[in-house]
């Protein structure tokens, strides 16, 4: 099964996709950790990355094409994966459909999480995440037993430096002019499963994830 969630920040695409993850057995590949692990292994890939970021720019997208190829070519992915954080726009959806029919695969599903823009703003602010282990916590939603103290870890919780208003609601921009044309994209294959999560229904990230679980065992 090969899934692509997606939807803004903050919706509970983690929640979700580690749900998915545990129900399915495959592996969910965000393509933050992809940039990450090619960047600290030194990879040539990773410093053409880092080379443009370093510079203020866009990594292009034929590098970011090649890293997710790269990953989900991997042996843990031979039975599926859930990617999160990728295609951004319609040309590396288009690539993406390339890689898996070269793999002789296809792409199963788009999950399309979705919430309202003050609720996802509300969450962003009470994110919280563990600087050892980097499991995220909200302290609205999620909070951790102890204060801020990481339960697994027992090391303080720190915020995101990019989690502040201004800068999410720029986040939120980008993705509603570049990101919604990507969910026309899939919409058009039929592949499209849109699932709202939001305080105000009552309606949480667990409930999302048991109705995508349950519309693929059908």
């Amino acid at each position: 099964m090969n899934i692509v969630m997606m939807g803004a920040q903050g919706t509970g695409k983690g929640t979700v996709a580690g749900i998915l993850k545990g129900e399915l057995n495959i592996p969910h590949i965000s393509t933050g950790d992809i940039f990450r692990k090619n960047i600290k292994e030194g990879t040539e890939l990773g410093k053409i990355a880092t080379k443009y970021a370093d510079e203020g720019k866009l990594v292009p997208d034929e590098v970011t094409n090649a890293m997710v190829k790269s990953r989900i070519n991997e042996p843990d992915c031979e039975n599926g994966f859930i990617l999160d954080g990728y295609p951004r726009n319609i040309a590396q959806a288009e690539e993406l459909d390339k890689i898996l029919e070269e793999k002789g695969t296809k792409l199963d599903l788009v999950a399309y999480l979705k919430t309202p823009t003050e609720e996802i703003i509300e969450r962003v602010m009470a994110r919280r995440e563990c600087p050892k282990c980097k499991r995220v916590y909200n302290m609205v939603l999620n909070k951790p037993k102890n204060g801020e103290i990481c339960d697994d870890c027992g090391v303080e919780l720190t915020k995101r430096v990019d989690d502040t208003e201004e800068k999410l609601k720029t986040r939120l921009e980008i993705f509603f002019n570049e990101t919604e044309p990507v969910i026309k994209y899939y919409k058009e294959k039929g592949i499209v499963k849109e699932e709202e999560i939001s305080i105000s229904i009552n309606r949480l990230a667990p409930e999302a994830a048991k109705d995508l679980i349950d519309s693929m065992r059908k």
